[in-house]
């Protein structure tokens, strides 16, 4: 299962009152197929015939999503199917490799990377929202999440899964474990401080995280804009490798 929607299933069951549904594909009495519904459309494990059931049940129901995300093949026919209703997009980004580390990091890990604590919210947040609004173009508040975006963050440095280099009251890289699933955790929010850029502190930084994670899931996973050669380079150089191409429509 794709880990976004595991880890989401896992926290919070399939009731659709919790801000979410998950559509299941069923052929001769067995699911063959699932597709997330909420802020997020995720279709998994979908052929044809499921995309286009897929597609058909959400013209039905209405937009709700701020994006549809997933492996590029299956995004791309769903949005073929949805696009005359639901488009146009405000981008589309066709070409993201999807990255994978089931080992050690092959570089040294910066020392200074750390779990984020409670009380470095006020700090890590305006690193979050730069973040947010440097990768999907729009910042949270404006965007269907933007309600909830301050207590997400709270709640991944509650879990332990936020991490940052922070010297001066002042984030100078951060990531966060996004979603954990069984066996599986995905890395997000990757963002090192503009001001420092070029210095080296993203693979160091990712390889710290890396071991951080890899406590709490052993193969570690992110997804990547294909046009963000340096970060490819980064977590290249960290032990990441590319096994499949992810797409995204960004409302």
């Amino acid at each position: 299962m794709n880990v976004f929607v595991d880890s989401l299933v896992q926290a919070s069951g399939l009731d659709p009152r919790r801000g979410a549904e998950v559509w299941g594909y069923v052929e001769k009495g067995e699911i063959e197929a699932l597709c997330h519904a909420g802020g997020n459309m995720v279709p998994v494990g979908a052929d044809e015939a499921a995309l286009r059931s897929f597609a058909a049940y959400a013209l039905r129901r209405g937009r709700n999503c701020f994006q549809i995300l997933g492996p590029a093949r299956a995004v791309e026919q769903l949005w073929t199917a949805l696009e005359p209703q639901w488009g146009p997009a405000r981008e589309v980004r066709d070409d993201q490799p999807f990255m994978v580390i089931d080992g050690p990091p092959t570089i040294a890990p910066d020392p200074l990377v750390r779990a984020v604590e409670p009380v470095d919210l006020s700090i890590l947040y305006p690193a979050c929202v730069a973040m947010y609004t440097e990768e999907v173009g729009v910042p949270p508040q404006t965007g269907p999440d933007g309600t909830f975006y301050r207590s997400r963050v709270a709640e991944l440095i509650r879990a332990g899964r936020a991490f940052a280099r922070i010297e001066d009251g002042k984030v100078l890289f951060k990531a966060e474990v996004g979603s954990v699933g069984t066996g599986v955790c995905q890395i997000q929010g990757v963002w090192v401080d503009p001001s420092r850029r070029g210095e080296g502190l993203a693979a160091p930084g990712m390889a710290a995280v890396v071991e951080m994670a890899r406590r709490i899931a052993p193969v570690v996973t992110l997804y990547v804009n294909a046009f963000n050669t340096p970060a490819r380079a980064a977590y290249e150089r960290v032990g990441f490798r590319t096994i499949e191409t992810f797409a995204t429509i960004l409302f």
